[in-house]
Formats: structure tokens, sequence, C-alpha cells
């Protein structure tokens, strides 16, 4: 029974261990790295115009990793990337292993991707005392039945557009 545990927590180990020794390259650029793969990989977006591309690769240390585990960490690595320009991460090609995964054909993967402007997001106008004290009255005679839905409408556009 020993024998049994020891093997089973020595077996946990080098899976661990393993785990932990996965594969992965710097980000590069695009124009100036080589793929880790042969063949073309498949295209997602058109490659945004004026800005640069870049490689990030990323390898499971042992077959028993899943490739979502793999793509997941290499997005995270390539967000990160984008993120700390001020930028947010658009993946454009990407190239995936093909199974099984076993005598060293490990779950591995190749993103290219673009560091692009975030969108842009309308704020919302900025309500002033005086502005929110009428809506708020004028919601009250909405509620109270005093004026009308296409009535409170219209008083509504007016003091916003104020």
């Amino acid at each position: 029974m020993t024998f049994i545990k020891s093997t089973a927590l020595f077996l946990v180990f080098v899976a661990i261990f393993l785990n932990g020794c996965s594969t992965s390259s710097p980000i590069q650029k695009y124009s100036e790295s080589k793929s880790y793969f042969s063949g073309k990989p498949t295209i997602i977006s058109e490659a945004p115009s004026g800005v640069d591309l870049y490689r990030v690769y990323q390898q499971g240390a042992i077959g028993f990793v899943s490739i979502q585990d793999v793509r997941q960490t290499a997005e995270k690595r390539a967000v990160e990337f984008c993120e700390r320009q001020g930028k947010t991460m658009r993946v454009v090609s990407e190239q995936l292993s093909n199974p099984p995964y076993i005598l060293g054909n490990f779950p591995r993967i190749e993103i290219i991707f673009a560091c692009v402007d975030k969108p842009k997001t309308e704020q919302p106008p900025i309500l002033g005392d005086v502005q929110y004290e009428k809506l708020t009255n004028l919601k009250k005679l909405l509620d109270e039945g005093i004026i009308t839905k296409d009535e409170f409408e219209r008083e509504k556009g007016k003091i916003l557009s104020k």
C-alpha cells in the first residue's frame, strides 16, 4: 500500500513539474520573427492598416493540457502586452497544433495580433443640479397624471438640450 501511495505521489509531482514547464516565446513583431508552424495560419480578421502586428507562441508542457488552456495563456499575454500600451488586443490570425497530443506533439498555438486603440465610449451628459431637479419634478408630474407621456418627453428633451 505504501508503494502505491509513493508511486501516485511521484506521478502527481512529475505531472505538476511538467505542467509548469510550458514553452512560450517572447512577444515579437510579426515582420521580424518566424513562425513556429509550417503552413498558413487561419485568418480571423483583416489586419488593421497602419499598426504593427505581433506574434505570440505558447505550448503546453504535456499532452494532457487542453488547447483551450494554452490559447487562454497566449491570449492573456497578448492582452497584457497591448494594455501596457494603453490599447486593446485584436486577433488577426492563429495557428493550432493538430491532435492527437502524444509523443511530443503537445498542444500549441501561435497568435498574430495587433494592438489597436480602444473604442471610444460615449459618456452620458453630466446633469447639473438644476437640470436634475427639473427632471425630477417633471417625472413627478407624469406619475401624478398631470402631464401626458408626450408632454413629458417634449419637456425632457428641452431640459437635456440646454
